[in-house]
């Protein structure tokens, strides 16, 4: 059994297409075929049923993508730890986060490159579901998002608490106001982050618990385009008091319990942390 075999495997598991998965890889159809092929006989049994073209997991193909995951997951944290012998003179960083963080983290980025020129980041905005999910599939090195639960397959660094607000137009009548109750604004036009966002499940949360109806109008996935429709003063939104840095739109405070978020960094548990993370982290 060869690493490579597993990767192949991987890959052919995900896309469920052996033409797709062996175009991924950069090897021919057949190569992919016939290792797959290989890694059967070894085991003994299936992985796949091929009916036609399409290709689906046996049973034990799916009790056996575990073992391969851990496998290919273990091998690439041994690599990990011999590039972080060269003093990060090389290597990548892979960071997931949310819209409402991005002055924390350019902040950061900026100081860790001058520091460190050769670490190669790629920077992946999403919502918190997208990132998670990115996360599990190791993809990312880390996420920067809002605390929703404590998971036991996660580990949280707190990072700061900031305030749920209503954002309105600087013009609006309600931008000179210190706070708002949240009943008060449950009359108001309103425009949210669509699902996915851990924004929009705070608010449904706390809704539902306060038994509330908002006056939702637009739902949008783009938070820059959200506050570009405040701005008009036809709208208004619910957000953290951190993902607004604008002149021409007021933060109001929510009144009532359990009206903080806290700003976090998430990683997989029991997973290598190379050295450029945790130095990128206390940058942040």
């Amino acid at each position: 059994m060869e690493l490579r075999q597993l990767k192949y495997f991987l890959k052919a598991k995900e896309l469920l297409n052996f033409t797709e998965a062996s175009k991924h890889l950069n090897i021919s159809q057949s190569t992919l075929s016939q290792q797959i092929k290989q890694l059967e006989e070894e085991i003994g049994i299936p992985l796949f049923n091929r009916i036609g073209k399409r290709i689906t997991l046996t049973e034990a193909g799916l009790l056996f993508s575990e073992f391969a995951f851990q496998s290919v997951q273990k091998s690439n944290e041994g690599l990990m730890m011999m590039k972080d012998l060269n003093k990060l003179n090389s290597g990548s960083l892979s960071i997931g986060i949310t819209y409402a963080l991005r002055h924390l983290l350019t902040k950061a980025l900026i100081a860790f490159s001058r520091q460190y020129p050769k670490i190669k980041i790629n920077i992946v905005f999403g919502t918190t579901s997208e990132l998670i999910e990115k996360l599990n599939t190791t993809e990312l090195d880390f996420i920067l998002t809002f605390k929703e639960s404590d998971e036991s397959d996660y580990d949280y660094r707190s990072l700061f608490f900031s305030p749920m607000t209503l954002v309105v137009a600087k013009d609006s009548e309600f931008s000179k106001l210190s706070s708002i109750a949240l009943k008060d604004i449950m009359k108001l036009p309103l425009a949210l982050p669509a699902k996915g966002y851990s924004t929009i499940q705070f608010i449904k949360g706390i809704l539902k618990k306060e038994k509330l109806e908002p006056n939702v109008l637009i739902e949008i996935n783009d938070i820059p385009t959200l506050l570009e429709l405040v701005k008009t003063g036809n709208w208004n939104t619910i957000l953290t008091q951190v993902s607004v840095d604008d002149p021409d739109l007021a933060t109001i405070k929510i009144r009532g319990k359990n009206m903080l978020r806290e700003a976090t960094i998430i990683s997989l548990k029991n997973m290598y942390q190379k050295k450029s993370v945790k130095i990128f982290q206390e940058f942040l």
